[in-house]
Order: structure tokens, then sequence, then C-alpha cells
């Protein structure tokens, strides 16, 4: 067996398995991290139950199962087992698993003692994926409370070390530098303009021509490839393959790619960033860098998630380059300039921090505590982690407590996602036709088909009822969970009701006869004009992306109406009094609304207003127009303000979310009821802001708040200067110089640690240093401003030792040093 980077440091891997609960493997794609480290362990027979493997990609798992499983002798399913989505082949023979996406947190879900498993493989955790970070947060937890004999293994080719190491202060880090030849890294901007797969495919053709061996190209996305393999048709020669590759293809497709080239012909593959890690391209010398990949993104406003084409980061160019170096010297043609690469952000973005919570916030719930109680590298963001508890209430999986409902534990037992889990458990009660139309909108909703397709839901579904393929092997699996014979007809009817349960944000009323519609999320969207659709009275949309600016656009939807809506799934809706003030019309309005969360479906008229819906008006004023008709005065704003910092700062205050969307979405809590009498905009004058505030963050937490974050701060002298705050920036001192005498330190507050910036004023009160090192200045900076203050302010003291020297206000003439 040829030799790998990784076998230099095997034996420190195994020993350190041997002996610490965790450890942290750096080693570079093609170190055989992968390939080689599982079969060592399992040889050397380091621990005594079962490995599992985790992957981020569907594809990577499936080719290492193959890849071990074939080192072998054996099919996958006997000692090495597979599981991903759709697929479980294991057995009681096996010892390695390889699994994927939420395969792991399942299991531990499942079993929390993770029972028979004595070594958990975090493979390229540098990806940082949503998935692995909950496996590893529920994984510590494990070992802390269960199981202090399970092992954890973290094996990444560019991470940040230094957090990493934070998180696991414990853990024995080995480092394997991999093998690589050497790569010529070019050079060759390409601008993002009409044309450019052309220009693409053009200096893809350039580079064959001139070099030797396969190349692997990286794009963005799928639409990316498939025009630059239209474009490199007739530029490269009948001998060269053009393979795509990516995640919506066959798992046959897929191993057609990454397949060595049949002798004498070569192959250009293009790739998304699936080929970045984890996989082996046979024949690869030359690699083209596109330097973009598409991200998901969330978009907690919309409530949608938006797919961005974005600059990568430096690691993932620098791994994208090692892919021409792993079989001999190679080249990199990157089609952006060298500048471009050096002001790269160095790590890519983790999933937690701008990804859809919903699963997530699903499975900690599940496991019972709080986010906080967990272990995290990146803590999930409070914002997202509420609005998916919001959505989770209105699926009815979570009830008002955070507690899972009894129809929340059962979506568990499916093995789907929030949304599609609660669709398929509302359909169990409309009986086998129902169920049998959820599947195939399951399966579908899992990878919607991509292309040029009719944007009505029931069309696109009966294209995928009439062929054989991954959807049909999907919702035939979902079927046989239900214990429901798939049947190929659809039940039109209950279309509208199954999407409805699980997109009630995305139900949507017209807004005109144009395709612009209201989403029950409060948000717009639009469909085609052209299309029947876009003349309905109410859709439900489904498939929609954010554009940059304007509605979003969405690409599947299909026929809703209220009235059955309302009938049928009555918890979507609700009846509740409006009021409000009428700008245009010059006065109050009140209501009685059916409302579909933002959609009014009927509205009647309310005679009697009283006292109390006249400061509802108020209030609605507020929340429609923000803070800043609210006359703050500056004691509040103070403590507001200093509220903010202290939460941003880390101080520990138990204080509730302070930006002015959250302050003003919390006004019923913390305003109301304070307007007592306030019927009238200009009432709000009259209103104790302070006193309402320092009631919303409590009173012991309002005075340590003031003892941490003080407004003002007493220097030397004895005077006190205001402290300005500002959340994103240290809080400042502006103060004369004269009076910081004797001041050896830079000042502090909040029990030391925050650290004033001084802004030390000449007499005539100008800036004369800006410093968060008051000792380093009076030692060294203040010379020169001696020297020339003397002489422009000749009746001030400027001592030669300010730092021990008596401060003052006055002058040389009234100043008396001390004796």
């Amino acid at each position: 067996m040829s030799q790998l980077p990784i076998d230099s440091v095997l034996d420190s891997v195994i020993s350190a398995i041997r002996h610490n609960a965790h450890v942290i493997l750096k080693a570079p794609p093609g170190a055989g991290k992968s390939t080689r480290l599982p079969l060592a362990l399992l040889e050397k027979r380091v621990v005594e139950g079962r490995i599992v493997l985790l992957e981020p990609r569907r594809l990577a798992a499936r080719n290492i199962a193959q890849f071990l499983a074939k080192q072998l002798g054996e099919a996958v399913g006997q000692t090495v087992g597979l599981r991903v989505r759709g697929e479980t082949r294991v057995s009681d023979k096996t010892r390695i698993e390889i699994v994927t996406e939420g395969v792991l947190t399942r299991m531990i879900q499942t079993d929390p003692e993770l029972a028979g498993v004595d070594l958990v493989i975090f493979d390229e955790y540098h990806e940082r994926s949503l998935h692995a970070d909950l496996a590893l947060a529920l994984s510590l937890d494990v070992q802390a409370a269960l199981r202090d004999d399970l092992t954890l293994l973290v094996m990444s080719a560019t991470i940040d070390e230094d957090a990493l190491a934070t998180l696991l202060p414990d853990a024995e880090i080995i480092c394997s530098e991999g093998r690589s030849f050497p790569v010529d890294v070019r050079y060759q901007s390409i601008s993002r303009q009409y044309g450019y797969e052309a220009a693409i495919a053009s200096a893809v053709a350039a580079l064959l021509d001139k070099e030797e061996g396969s190349a692997l190209v990286f794009l963005p996305g799928v639409r990316e490839i498939q025009r630059t393999a239209e474009a490199l048709q007739g530029k490269v020669p009948a001998n060269v393959l053009i393979c795509p590759l990516y995640g919506q293809l066959s798992a046959k497709e897929q191993q057609e790619a990454i397949s060595p080239a049949p002798q004498g012909q070569r192959k250009i593959v293009l790739a998304t960033n699936i080929a970045e890690t984890s996989l082996t391209i046979e024949g690869i010398r030359l690699v083209v860098d596109s330097g973009l990949e598409r991200v998901a993104r969330f978009n907690r406003k919309t409530g949608i998630t938006k797919l961005e084409t974005l600059q990568i980061a430096k690691s993932s160019a620098i791994q994208r380059m090692g892919r021409a170096g792993r079989l001999s010297e190679g080249v990199c043609l990157r089609l952006y300039g060298e500048d471009i690469f050096q002001r790269m952000q160095t790590v890519p973005e983790p999933e937690i921090v701008s990804s859809d919570l919903i699963q997530l916030v699903l499975e900690v719930t599940q496991w019972g505590c709080a986010p906080e109680d967990l272990q995290w590298l990146d803590l999930p963001p409070t914002k997202h982690w509420q609005q998916a508890l919001e959505l989770l209430r209105q699926l009815g999986l979570v009830d008002n407590q955070g507690s899972l409902t009894a129809q929340g534990k059962q979506l568990l037992e499916l093995g789907v996602e929030a949304r599609l889990g609660a669709m398929l458990l509302m359909a169990k009660h409309r009986g086998a036709a129902s169920m049998s139309t959820a599947c195939w909108l399951a399966a579908w909703a899992e990878e919607p088909p991509r292309g040029k397709l009719d944007c009505d839901l029931r069309l696109q579904l009966m294209q995928l009822t009439a062929r054989k393929g991954s959807h049909r092997q999907r919702a035939q699996q979902l079927a046989d969970r239900l214990g429901v014979r798939l049947s190929n007809d659809l039940e039109s009817d209950e279309l509208p009701l199954l999407a409805a349960s699980a997109w009630p944000d995305r139900i949507a009323k017209c807004r005109g006869n144009n395709g612009r519609f209201l989403l029950s999320n409060g948000h717009g969207a639009q469909i085609d004009t052209d299309h029947p659709l876009s003349t309905e009275e109410a859709v439900i949309a489904i498939d929609l992306m954010s554009v940059a600016q304007g509605d979003s656009r969405i690409f599947t939807a299909c026929r809703a109406d209220f009235t059955i809506l309302q009938t049928q799934l009555p918890s979507l809706f609700s009846e509740q009094e409006w009021v409000d003030w009428d700008d245009q019309k010059g006065r109050l309005v009140a209501e009685t609304q059916i409302r579909c969360g933002d959609i009014v479906v009927s509205r009647k008229p309310i005679m009697q207003i009283s006292d109390q819906m006249r400061t509802q008006a108020v209030l609605q004023q507020i929340k429609r127009k923000g803070m800043a008709i609210l006359p703050l005065n500056a004691k509040a704003e103070s403590l507001l303000n200093r509220a903010r910092c202290a939460s941003v700062w880390g101080l520990g205050l138990a204080l509730p979310v302070l930006d002015e969307e959250a302050v003003v979405a919390a006004t019923d809590e913390w305003l109301l009821p304070f307007l007592n009498g306030v019927s009238m905009l200009n009432g709000l004058k009259s209103v104790d802001f302070y006193g309402a505030l320092e009631a919303w963050f409590g009173w012991d937490t309002t005075k340590e708040l003031n003892r941490l974050l003080p407004e003002t701060y007493q220097v030397p002298t004895g005077s006190n200067y205001k402290i300005r705050y500002q959340p994103e920036l240290k809080p400042a001192l502006a103060v004369k110089m004269q009076e910081m005498y004797g001041q050896a330190q830079s000042p502090s507050i909040a029990d030391g640690k925050v650290t004033l910036v001084v802004e030390l004023l000449s007499p005539a009160q100008r800036p004369l240093q800006i410093t968060q090192d008051l000792a380093g200045f009076w030692q060294g900076a203040y010379k020169d401003v001696q020297k020339e203050m003397k002489g422009r302010y000749p009746k001030h003291v400027w001592p030669d030792d300010p730092a021990n020297h008596q401060p003052t206000t006055l002058t040389k003439r009234h100043f008396k040093p001390d004796v």
C-alpha cells in the first residue's frame, strides 16, 4: 500500500485517541484522513466499539464507504456501513459507519448514550455545516453527562485551531503536513458580465491546449456549469470528456464525473464546491478556479433563504489550488486578480450564523435544554432562534412553554425536517390519498427539480409521479414509514391544505392583477404576470427566493382558497381587534379582523371606541413609524444606550434584545403599562420613558447597569465628566490633560473589564491626544506634546512626570503644588 502523509502521524493519532477524550487532527485534503485513518484504527483495535465517521456531503460519504469497503474486499454494509438520507446499509458486522447530514443527530436523539459507539469522527469540520456544529454540541453534552468513555476526533483541513482549542481546551492537537507537488498559480481576471461562462470556457480550452492532464473547474452553481459545458462544445478536442459534478445529479452521474478518464482521453470536470474536499478525482492536474461559490443565506426579515453568489474564502481558494498537486506538478488558474486573493476573508462564515435554524431549534428542544446550555464554536443568533421557535409553534410542534408537543414527538420518528413532518402528520388525519400526495410533496420539497419548469406545483408533481428516480424512491420510503400505499394519482384538492400545513408563513393573498401577492409573514412576492396563477385570489408560495430589491420571486406555488383553509386549518387564523390611526383620513380606525398572519381575510368595523383602543392606536403608530417618534429624554436615551453597550460588551446582565426593531416590537411589554391616558401621539411627551425602561430591565438590573456603566467618570481633580457610549466602539472620556495628572494608568469601568478611551484636551478644549494606554502616553508621546504646549500655553502646568504630578484646573499663577 502506497504511503500517505497521514501515515507519519498515525501512531500519534492512535496514542491520542487512547489517552484523550478530545483529539484535533489538522491535515490538508489528500492526506488520508478519511481513507487511511479509519481502517488503521480498526486494525490496531484502538477502540472496542463502533466508529462513526461524520461527512458533510452525501457524495463524499458514499465514496468513502465504497473505498474503505473495497480495501477490505467487502461490500458496503459489512464491516463498513453507510447511513445517508434515503439509504441505510449496515449490519451486525459493521464496525465503521459513515454517516451524513442529520443522521448522527438522529442517532444521538434516539440513543443518547450512543450504545456500542466508542469513537465519533467529525471529518471536514472546517466546512462548519449546521449539522456538524449541532452534532458536536450534542456529542459534547453526551460525553459530559452520560459517556465519559466516548472519544471525539475532530478532523479538518483549514480551521482556526485557537477557536477549536477554546471549545476543546483539553484536546490533543496533531498536525499532518500532507503531500502536495508544486502548483504553478496563475491569475487571469475575467469580468462577470454577459458572456462570463464563454470566457471561462475559452480560458479552460486554452489551458488544456498548453498543458497535459485533466482539469477540474470550480464554478458557483448548476446554471454556470451547464452554460460553461455548452460553451466548451467545439472548443476542446473530441477526446476530452465534459463531466458536470454537483449535488442534484444522480449517484451514477456523480460517479462518472470522479472516475478516471478512459485510456487515451482527458476530462474536464465542472464542479461546485462539492469537489473542494473529501473527494479524490482521478487524473486531475489542472485546476481552474472562478473564485465564487453559491451559498444559502437566511433572511430573517422575509423568512426566506436566498442563494447568493459570493467570493470564496482564502482557505477555500488554497484547497481548490491543492487539487492540482495531488498526483504531480500541477497548474492552478485563478480567474481573478492576485489582489483579490489577498483581500479574501480567511475562512468561510459558519452556517449557524446565516442559516434557517428551524431544524436546529427543534433538535435542541427535543434534547431538552436551552442553546446556551450546549457548547458551540458560535452560539446560534438569538433573533434567528426566536423566529424559528415561533414558526415551530405555528406548525404545532412546540408549545408556548417551548416544549415539544405530542405532534412534535411524533415528527421525530419520521426522520424528515420540521415543515415536512408537520405536513405528513396532518395528512395522517385525512386518509390514504392525502398521505400519498403528501409523500410526493415531501420528496419534491427535499430536492426541488431545477431548470425551466411551470411554476404550478400540481404540474411539477405530476411529472415526478410519471417517472422513476430518486424522488420516487424517497416518496416510497416515506409512504412505508406512514404505512400507506404510494399512488401515482395525486389528490389535487389536498395540495393547498398540505402546502399550508408545511408553509403557513407563505400563504399569499393577491394585491391586484399584476402577479403581486402579500405573504402571511408580511412580505411581498411576485409571480410572472403571464402565468395563470398570477390572477388567483390566494396561493401558497412554496419555492421562492429573495431578490436584491422589491418582492421575492415565486418559482413554485399552488392555488388556495381562504374559505377552505379557514374551515380545514382553523389554527392558522385568528380574530383580533385592530386599532390604528389613518394618517390619510385623519381619523381613528377600529375593526375586528380575521387574519392569517399579516393577511387580513375579512374585517368588520367596531362602532364603540374605548380609551383603551385609542391607546392601542398610539402603540400601533409607534410600531409603524419606529423609535424616531418617541420623545425620549436624555436620561432615558442614556439608559437605553448603556444597556445596549452592556449587551454588546458581554457584561453578563440579563437584558432583553435591544436593537431598534426589537425595542419597538416589545412596546406592548415595556411601554403600554406607562401609557395611561395617552390617546394621541402628542401625549407621549408626558410619559416617564426612563421609568418604563427601568421596569422592563428590572430594578436590580438597572442598578447594576448604572454601577458598571456610569454616566460620568470622576477624574483626579474630583470633577465628573460624561462618558460617551457607543455599542460598536469603546467608551470615551474627554477631559483637559491637566485634570488627568496623577492618573498613572488608563481609567476603566465595569469592574475593570472595560477601558476608557481618553481624549486629552488642551486648555482651549482642543484634542491633543486620544489614547487607550495612558501609562504609555505619559512615558512616550507626552514629551512631544509637552514641548509644543509649553510654547503655546506657557501659563499652564506641563510637568516632566505627569503620572505622579498633582492634577489641577488652575494655571501656574493659581497653582500651588503640594509641599
